[in-house]
């Protein structure tokens, strides 16, 4: 019995330094992906897609929606600390806050039920649940604070919808018409790719975690 403590006791610590390993490497990699940007037909040129979430998601899948978090964070902490920020950190907070909204509610969901409906089911409820919290905060954070951050009065930014879409003349349309398609979009890929890759990555990200 003693002998069983002190082994566990002794794998424990291993165990905690390798899931913080895996969740740097995770950010790490999502940092990479953010400099893969991908333009859109109907937002302006500075909304592009990009895939940095996978990891995000894949550590969420693997360690639970906390590690994931923690993932998220990481990844907003590196990309500021390597390509700085043009809004005194506001810009990276609600980044951070519209991660999280995709990534913790689906792994939730697949705590619950760790099959491949789960994972769906989870992923889908992130998305949703992504293209309220980034249409909010876009509307009322982002957008007025990038504004700002660039002196460009709110009607120039909105224009530059307008050019892509006549329909959009507010913030609200902008929202409408720009923010939630490219969260939709956003998280329809971020979770194909998920499930296309997930069951051959999970078994390295478990391997020794016990």
């Amino acid at each position: 019995m003693n002998t069983d403590t002190v082994t566990k006791t002794g794998r424990k610590p291993k165990a905690n330094v390798r899931r913080m390993a895996q969740m740097g490497m995770l950010a790490a990699i999502s940092v990479v992906l953010m400099l893969f940007e991908i333009p859109l037909p109907f937002a302006p040129a500075f909304y592009e897609i990009d895939f940095s979430e996978v990891p995000v998601m894949v550590g969420c899948f693997t360690m639970g929606p906390i590690a994931g978090a923690v993932i998220e964070f990481l990844k907003i902490l590196l990309n500021f600390a390597v390509n700085g920020t043009d809004t005194a950190g506001v810009g990276e907070f609600a980044n951070f806050l519209i991660g999280c909204s995709l990534v913790v509610p689906a792994a939730m969901v697949y705590k619950k039920k760790r099959t491949k409906a789960g994972a769906i089911a989870g992923m889908a409820m992130g998305t949703l649940f992504m293209t309220v919290v980034g249409g909010f905060l876009n509307a009322f954070v982002l957008l007025p604070t990038y504004a700002k951050a660039f002196g460009m009065p709110m009607d120039a930014l909105i224009g530059m919808g307008s050019a892509v879409n006549p329909s959009i003349t507010s913030l609200t349309t902008f929202a409408l018409f720009v923010v939630v398609p490219f969260n939709l979009l956003k998280g329809f890929l971020v979770s194909v790719i998920v499930l296309l890759i997930y069951k051959k990555i999970s078994p390295i990200l478990k391997m020794g975690s016990s």
